[in-house]
C-alpha cells in the first residue's frame, strides 16, 4: 500500500494548485509538528495552509455543522468514523499516517525514588497527595482522554483515580495544568511531553491498556480545494515523516491505510 501512496504522492504533487488557503481541522496534539510540516508544504507548493487545533471530538462536530474545513485529522479512529458514517469525509482520500504513545507526565523538577508504578492506585493517589489531581483530557469524548480511561480500566485503577481527574476539552490543556504546577500528574501523549520542557514523562503506559494510538486524516467530503489532496500526499512523504519523528511521534511504524 505504501508503494502505491508513494506513486500518488509524486502524481498529486503535480497537480495545479488553486488560490485559496487550505482549511485543516487538527487534534491539538499535532499542533507543533503540523505547524512546521506546513511551513514545508508552503515553501515546496506555495499554497498556504490555515490550521484549527482543539479536541478531535470538537472539530468533527463543528464539520457536522457545516465549518468550512477541507482536511480533518483525528487522533481517534471513533471521530473520523463518526464524520465518515454521515458521509461527510471523503473515505477514499482516509488514511493513517502516524502513531503515539501513552505517557503521566509530571513536572520536570519532580524526583521519584522509582517511576510511578501505573498499576498501583495507592502508589499514584501517594503522588497526588491529599488534594491533587490527575490531569487528563475529557475522557467520554477528546481521544487522549479516551485513551486514558481506557488504560486505567485495564489497568484497575480507574475505580479509585477517577474522582480525582481533573478534565480539559484538549490533550494540550491537560498537559498545561501539569506544567504550571496545577496538577502533580497527568496522561498524555509522549509527543505532548517532547515539547514542553516543563514536564516528563515519568512512566509509559503499556501498548496492552489501551487500543492503538493512530493518526488519521481525511479530505471533508465539502470540499472542493484540490490542495487537500496534495497536503494528504505529502503527509506520508519523507520529509513530513521527519518532522513527525521529530516531535515525539511514531510515524508509519505500525499505520495501516484506514
Amino acid at each position: 500500500m505504501r508503494a502505491v501512496a508513494a506513486l500518488v504522492f509524486l502524481a498529486v504533487m503535480m497537480l495545479p494548485l488553486r488560490a485559496e488557503p487550505l482549511t485543516i481541522f487538527a487534534a491539538s496534539s499535532l499542533k507543533n509538528a503540523f505547524d512546521a510540516i506546513g511551513e514545508a508544504f508552503t515553501q515546496e507548493t506555495g499554497a498556504e495552509v490555515v490550521f484549527s487545533y482543539a479536541g478531535t471530538s470538537v472539530l468533527a462536530r463543528q464539520i457536522e455543522q457545516g465549518a468550512p474545513a477541507d482536511v480533518f485529522v483525528s487522533a481517534h479512529p471513533i471521530w473520523i468514523n463518526y464524520l465518515d458514517q454521515r458521509g461527510l469525509i471523503d473515505a477514499e482520500t482516509r488514511d493513517t499516517f502516524a502513531d503515539n504513545r501513552l505517557v503521566l507526565v509530571a513536572q520536570s523538577s519532580t524526583v521519584f525514588d522509582a517511576p510511578p508504578d501505573l498499576s498501583s492506585a495507592d502508589d499514584l493517589l501517594a503522588i497526588l497527595g491529599g488534594d491533587g489531581r490527575l490531569a487528563v483530557a475529557l475522557v467520554d469524548a477528546v481521544p487522549a482522554g479516551i485513551y486514558a480511561r481506557e488504560a486505567m480500566e485495564n489497568l484497575g485503577v480507574w475505580d479509585i483515580l477517577q474522582p480525582r481527574l481533573a478534565q480539559s476539552d484538549n490533550v494540550r490543556s491537560a498537559l498545561f495544568l501539569v506544567a504550571r504546577g496545577e496538577a502533580p500528574l497527568g496522561i498524555v501523549y509522549a509527543s505532548d511531553a517532547h515539547v514542553d520542557e516543563a514536564v516528563f514523562a515519568a512512566a509509559t503506559f503499556p501498548l496492552d491498556s489501551h487500543s492503538a494510538i493512530r493518526y488519521t486524516a481525511s479530505r471533508v467530503a465539502q470540499s472542493d480545494n484540490a490542495t487537500a489532496d496534495r497536503f494528504l500526499a505529502f503527509l506520508i512523504s519523507q520529509e513530513a515523516q521527519q518532522i513527525l519523528a521529530a516531535n515525539g511521534f511514531s510515524p508509519l511504524s505500525t499505520g495501516e491505510g484506514g
